[in-house]
């Protein structure tokens, strides 16, 4: 019997390639998406249950036409991971409309384009990819911050209409976790995970039935913790602990 597919987009490097290795490792078959069809390519070549399919999520037409392809060539797809995202600078002294435009269109609108038709099709398992630096607003992270917050505020406005649809719907906020979008970052990382733990954490979200997935906890609960306060001692211990 055909086993229906795992779809990931952003998977050509980082988390994205890291879950789609151990789900294809554990026997599940894996579509993967990314802009780069050699990354892609590369990952393909590194398991049998791995099949690439180049994709730019801010196209909408083209997610659409993804999607239809995927299930017309492997079956329905079990299960969405919408990883694609990046992540740029934009601090309040190089402020600059071409790097929110670029946030947003790849991390927010991305998403949105691929969610989309998933929605359509009634996709049994979708998980949105967003951060925990969306629970509140980091220095340097304006824009990032915001596109993850609006994600997270999608997701928990969709998922009483996903349960009713029979759609299991989770949001998976990620810390710092090493890769190489991390790797460029200058500024201190607190709790920062290693790839493979990150994966592991990921990959049993994914099997449990709780809405938000998010690792690593403590680092979480303190940014939770944060976004509580008044604003007057949030500020005081964001400037402490940036050094902005």
């Amino acid at each position: 019997m055909e086993i229906a597919p795992v779809w990931i987009t952003g998977a050509s490097s980082g988390i994205g390639r890291g879950l789609a290795l151990k789900l294809a490792r554990e026997g599940r078959k894996v579509v993967v998406s990314a802009r780069s069809a050699e990354a892609l390519a590369d990952l393909a070549r590194e398991h049998p249950n791995l099949a690439a399919w180049p994709l730019d999520t801010t196209d909408a037409d083209a997610c659409a036409a993804a999607i239809a392809g995927i299930e017309a060539a492997h079956g329905k797809i079990a299960l969405a991971v919408l990883n694609a995202g990046t992540h740029i600078p934009t601090p309040a002294a190089d402020f600059r409309i071409a790097d929110a435009k670029r946030l947003i269109d790849v991390n927010l609108t991305g998403t949105v384009n691929a969610l989309a038709p998933l929605l359509g099709r009634r996709t049994r398992h979708i998980a949105i990819v967003a951060s925990v630096a969306g629970y509140s607003g980091l220095p340097t992270a304006a824009i990032y911050g915001a596109t993850k917050a609006a994600l997270i505020n999608m997701c928990e406005a969709l998922k009483p209409e996903c349960d009713a649809l029979g759609i299991k719907l989770q949001l998976v906020d990620p810390g710092f976790v090493r890769t190489p979008l991390t790797d460029k970052n200058e500024f201190p990382m607190p709790f920062l995970m290693e790839l493979d733990a990150a994966v592991d954490a990921f990959a049993r979200g994914l099997a449990a039935d709780r809405f938000e997935i998010v690792f690593p906890r403590r680092f979480a609960l303190i940014l939770k913790f944060l976004r509580l306060l008044p604003y007057g001692l949030y500020f005081r211990l964001v400037r402490r602990m940036t050094g902005v």
